[in-house]
């Protein structure tokens, strides 16, 4: 890897060799960032508070060794990624404002493909991955993983028909808990149906008896207008002396006939007073059936009249919140929106028998699917417990004993409670099984859970030994271990650098720590250290061998390089370590 502008690291190039690396170097000298730029090529959370004071971004790019066919490759060449000889590069970048690129064999990539390269190249654990062990669901996730497809593939069956249950439970309880408003609702609008089909409302009728009643309501002056309009254009029958526009346009078209021969432009107007003359006769004969067929009957007037206060009833209760038109418009609109919504209302007590027949066969699916899951898992914890307690063994821990509790979930918060021969039983996310990791760490104590039962040293070398396990079941190529050997000295430091050094002989081992014990036994020894004025330079991460690692060594056991009783240990813990590899 090369560090650029990252923590206390001004520019720095990490070589990580096969086997076991271990770096070390004094509190505060940037060992953990190391860790950091690896995890930031590994898909970690980009934070601007990592970029160096003074520097417009950090850089880390690193060169990575992948098997050509494996998952790893195969992902990064389907994301375009090119391969050089089996080498991946991956670069990441982090600016003073916190904005994150990344880039994959030469390729702009999301950081999330840097995640799901991850989970196949290196397994990252830290001080926290240890806090992490001692929660419940930690533990069950470990025993899970060392169990595979005995449990993954029931667990991945299970998981689908719990959702599907919690959605069908949803359902069911807002139809359940809703039925007396649904049936409130329901019986409204059959109300107002009834209302609508008893008045059998047109499309039009409000419009068609609003021009009936001004009609009706103005009749005998409608008729006196016709027949006064009649008299005007026809003439009055019962007054020979009056003279009508008909008589008199007549008049005009006979006296201009007599001369139209001698001009086309008074010819054509003769034409158009013959017009006028045909059109009044016209007009004069619909005014006298106008009139003759006008009724006045006030009874047809009340009816009308009646009827419109029934439509306008009828607009005022369901016309107004629809926006499909007005008057009887938006009430037959009405009307074809409440019909669809009552039908919907009046299957709702099928649909309740539906979701809870198939909720009684997605809780039979799950019981089923639990038990194969709680088998699965009881099977595997005896050889986990076993395979956990054998490391130990080598971790200088030979006495302890590690065992595995299952026990069913208590029906808390939003679990799904079930009665299963005679008892209830919780069916979470999971399944229905609560998972916790005994530690017995000597003849005679009784089995304890490791978050009571465990000191800091024993807690850090249960976690190696669960971490050893999982690489015989589901090994990846690389290993970063963060300190996991805090509060570990002793005999038992030297057990666990020795185990260390046996993982490596499968993989590649990366460890940060501070125990000379551990750094002894690795094939490679970095040391980072600090310039003068408070950076980590290129040339500040460096490749201890010989002479300058048995001061490293002497320095990390007795604080001073030049001690000739701290060199002696130092040499004699290399000796171990290379008589024991």
């Amino acid at each position: 890897m090369r560090i650029q502008a990252l923590g206390v690291i001004d520019d720095a190039v990490v070589k990580l060799s096969p086997g076991f690396t271990a770096v070390t170097g004094e509190t505060g000298a940037g060992k953990t960032m190391v860790v950091t730029s690896l995890g930031l090529l590994l898909g970690g959370r980009a934070d601007a508070a990592l970029v160096r004071i003074g520097s417009k971004a950090a850089v880390v790019e690193g060169r990575i060794t992948v098997e050509p066919g494996s998952p790893a490759a195969v992902r990064a060449e389907e994301a375009g990624a090119e391969l050089d000889d089996g080498v991946l590069l991956i670069s990441r970048t982090v600016s003073a404002e916190g904005r994150s690129r990344a880039h994959v064999g030469g390729r702009s990539a999301p950081v999330g493909l840097l995640a799901e390269l991850a989970d196949e190249l290196v397994a990252v654990h830290g001080q926290s991955d240890q806090q992490g062990l001692l929660r419940p669901a930690s533990q069950r996730q470990a025993l899970d993983r060392y169990a595979g497809d005995a449990v993954s593939v029931p667990l991945a069956e299970y998981t689908g028909a719990y959702r599907r249950l919690r959605a069908v439970s949803t359902e069911l309880d807002e139809l359940t808990t809703l039925a007396r408003e649904r049936a409130q609702e329901a019986d409204l609008l059959r109300f107002g149906l009834d209302e609508i089909a008893a008045a059998e409302p047109g499309p039009d009728e409000d419009t068609e008896l609003a021009a009936e009643a001004e009609r009706l309501g103005h009749a005998e002056a409608l008729a006196s207008a016709a027949s006064a309009g009649h008299a005007a254009l026809a003439g009055n029958p019962e007054d020979p002396e009056s003279v009508d526009a008909t008589t008199l346009v007549a008049g005009a078209q006979r006296a201009l006939e007599a001369v139209r021969a001698h001009d086309p432009v008074l010819a054509a107007l003769t034409d158009r007073i013959g017009e006028v003359s045909i059109l009044l006769a016209d007009v004069a004969g619909e005014l006298a059936g106008y009139a003759d067929g006008l009724d006045a009957d006030p009874l047809r007037l009340a009816a009308v009249e009646e009827r419109r206060a029934t439509l306008t009833h009828l607009t005022r209760k369901y016309g107004r919140d629809v926006g499909d038109g007005e008057g009887c418009a938006a009430v037959l609109a009405w009307a074809g929106q409440s019909a669809t919504r009552l039908t919907e209302l009046d299957g709702d007590d099928d649909r309740i028998g539906e979701l809870a027949q198939e909720r009684d066969t997605l809780l039979a699916e799950l019981a089923e699917l639990a038990q194969t899951l709680t088998d699965a898992r009881t099977e595997s914890a005896k050889r986990f417990a076993d395979a956990v307690t054998a490391e130990l063994a080598e971790l200088a821990m030979p006495h302890a004993r590690v065992s595995v509790e299952i026990r069913q979930n208590e029906v808390t918060g939003k679990a799904i409670g079930v009665l299963v021969d005679g008892r209830t039983v919780a069916f979470g996310a999971t399944g229905a099984d609560e998972v916790e990791l005994l530690l017995a760490p000597h003849p005679g104590a009784p089995p304890r859970p490791i978050a009571k039962g465990a000191s800091g040293g024993e807690l850090s070398r249960v976690m190696l030994a669960v971490e050893v396990v999982f690489a015989g079941t589901a090994p990846v190529p690389t290993y970063l271990f963060d300190e996991v050997d805090a509060g570990v000295g002793g005999k038992a430091a030297v057990e666990v650098g020795r185990r260390l050094a046996r993982l490596a002989k499968s993989a590649q081992v990366i460890v940060v720590t501070h125990l000379p014990q551990v750094a002894a036994f690795a094939d490679r020894q970095l040391l980072v250290e600090k310039t003068n004025d408070g950076s980590v330079t290129r040339s500040g991460v460096t490749i201890l061998e010989g002479e300058d690692r048995v001061r490293e060594l002497s320095r990390m056991l007795a604080g001073q390089e030049d001690s000739e009783t701290a060199r002696a240990h130092a040499e004699e813990l290399l000796e171990t370590a290379r008589s024991d590899r």
